[in-house]
């Protein structure tokens, strides 16, 4: 078990997590059945090779997961990327970090509710979306306030039920292709279809697939709280990350090849048409079911644990206002945080209610560029400071993942990209005010 007095702070979140719990909870951030509610963006940006986008993804995230490994060993603290880049790059370089990893992560529960509210107006057309929206957000943070092992717990039962649901597709999408459905067998179209492909063309619906695997980084915020040694953080990363890839690759796969010739009502639908093929009726409803309980409850409630730690990370450093790292007497949880999440999150989940792929990119660019100052932490620490031997693990995997992340972002949607600068240009904003008016620059020995 990781000691951070070292590191000049005290002990304050409760240590009880194991390497299955983080593991799990990685595959619970993700969720195992992410797919569903984005297949459709993805679809149309991909000219029909979903699979590809989702194996592209996975190739620059194992590069990424490979990075967040090597840096929880040398830095066993709650904040993720924003600790990471700090202490491994510059006090500065950590700030902006954390800056642009709080666009993903403030926003991912309002994303999260929104597509589940989605997919429960095909089920309940009668019930407002606001009523969904409230209810997920207050649930969520009720749990996240009583402690992350009660979370934890939870995310047990929920895993269950996503992979069994995951499981029945594949069963069933297996046996109507067998029987004709679609293209009437697993075809290599998917992976690669030559009268479309194109590096851009991948590239771009790369940049929304990418979302399904946004939460293996959240295991690194849980530093903290693991009761395992300082290695397990990463193991339980990279493992969580395979596991779930492959999942995602296998899904879209049966799932492309059994839309062949099928035209969508709309992209938040495709994959609820899909199973409807495969299944009936009944499968559509079982698929939609879940993709509600995983969204709007595992999968969110993870996400404002994960961000909760980093905001609660960055006030302890002086970034943030100080209120935010208060930690609740009795349950050990950053409460003041995890109630900030939730407000924000009614609040974006009201304004992108209707505009579900506008802000999964936006999502995605302040993941994406949060991990290109990861990758340079990972050179600078070990490769500079430290003067590692070990060049494929800390130059080689952090400069394939940068260029791959550099690509995918270079290929994105230009108004992600102009709502990102916008998040940054606030950031730079923030950051002069912090140090220049205020006179708060917090700066840590590293």
């Amino acid at each position: 078990m990781a000691n951070i007095e070292q590191f000049g702070y005290r002990e304050q979140l409760e240590r009880s997590l194991s390497t299955r719990d983080l593991v799990v909870y990685g595959m619970i951030f993700m969720v195992p059945i992410a797919p569903f509610s984005i297949f459709g963006f993805v679809w149309n940006d991909s000219k029909g090779m979903v699979p590809l986008a989702y194996l592209v993804g996975l190739v620059g995230m194992f590069f990424t997961a490979m990075s967040y490994a090597s840096m929880s060993r040398a830095f066993p603290l709650a904040g993720s990327v924003y600790t990471y880049a700090q202490r491994g790059l510059h006090e500065v370089a950590g700030f902006f970090a954390g800056w642009l990893i709080l666009l993903d992560y403030i926003l991912i529960p309002a994303l999260l509710y929104v597509v589940s509210a989605v997919a429960m107006r095909g089920l309940l057309p009668a019930v407002p979306e606001w009523v969904w929206l409230v209810g997920f957000v207050v649930f969520n943070a009720f749990v996240n306030l009583l402690g992350i092992h009660f979370t934890v717990r939870i995310n047990w039962y929920l895993l269950i039920l996503e992979l069994a649901t995951l499981a029945l597709f594949i069963t069933l999408g297996l046996v109507a292709l067998s029987r004709g459905a679609g293209a009437g067998a697993l075809t290599l179209k998917p992976v690669y279809d030559p009268a479309v492909f194109s590096f851009a063309t991948v590239a771009g619906a790369t940049s929304i697939a990418v979302l399904s695997f946004l939460g293996f980084d959240g295991i690194s915020t849980l530093a903290e709280e693991n009761k395992g040694a300082a290695s397990s953080v990463g193991r339980a990363t990279l493992l969580a990350l395979l596991l779930v890839g492959a999942l995602f690759i296998l899904q879209t796969w049966i799932a492309t090849d059994l839309a062949r010739g099928m035209h969508f009502s709309s992209p938040a639908d495709a994959f609820y048409e899909i199973s409807q093929r495969a299944g009936g009726i009944w499968l559509r409803i079982i698929t939609i079911s879940a993709v509600v309980i995983s969204s709007g409850i595992a999968n969110a409630m993870a996400a404002q644990a994960a961000v909760s730690r980093i905001l609660f990370a960055m006030a302890r450093d002086g970034k943030l206002p100080s209120v935010l790292a208060k930690i609740h007497p009795r349950y050990k949880t950053p409460y003041v945080s995890t109630l900030l999440v939730a407000a924000i999150s009614l609040i974006v989940g009201s304004l992108f209610s209707e505009r579900l792929d506008d802000l999964s990119r936006i999502v995605n660019f302040g993941a994406l560029t949060g991990f290109l100052l990861l990758h340079i932490s990972v050179v600078n620490h070990y490769l500079l400071r430290q003067r590692s031997g070990d060049w494929i693990r800390h130059l080689v995997f952090p400069v394939a993942g940068f260029l791959v992340i550099a690509y995918v972002l270079y290929e994105m949607d230009i108004m992600a990209k102009v709502l990102g600068a916008c998040w940054l240009a606030l950031g730079v904003i923030y950051y002069l005010s912090l140090n220049y008016i205020l006179k708060k620059p917090a700066v840590l020995e590293v």
